[in-house]
């Protein structure tokens, strides 16, 4: 199976609700192309669906370090670390895809939401 093959069927297997599946042949598809960011990206969303947090992190983490630019992936990077807690972390990289994108109202709740909780806890 291609690179190709793998991504589509990763992307349907998510787009369906089986992002545990996905991962399986995303993952597979970044080790034939790790140097794509769509690839990673769709990892990245596939590992969150999953439940696997820290992972996303990494594979959004790994975009941003190349273009610190790709909103999208710092918004993943801000869900991923407000899930895993670290809401500091999270708010800086939420407020910077919401800056990019003041539009994205995804992006401007998301920070709402990671906002009020990182104020609920000071």
């Amino acid at each position: 199976m291609d690179v190709y093959d793998l991504y589509s069927r990763g992307m349907k297997l998510l787009g369906a609700g089986s992002p545990a599946a996905a991962v399986q042949l995303l993952a597979r598809a970044v080790e034939a192309e790790p140097q794509s960011p769509s690839i990673r990206e769709a990892l990245g969303r596939a590992l969150f669906g999953a439940r696997h947090y820290a992972e996303a992190a990494e594979s959004f983490r790994s975009i941003i370090e190349e273009n610190p630019a790709e909103d999208y992936a710092r918004f993943g990077l801000g869900l991923a670390l407000s899930r895993m807690g670290e809401f500091e972390a999270a708010v800086e990289h939420l407020a910077l895809a919401a800056a990019m994108r003041p539009e994205n109202r995804d992006y401007a709740s998301a920070l709402r939401h990671a906002r009020a909780t990182l104020d609920s806890r000071r």
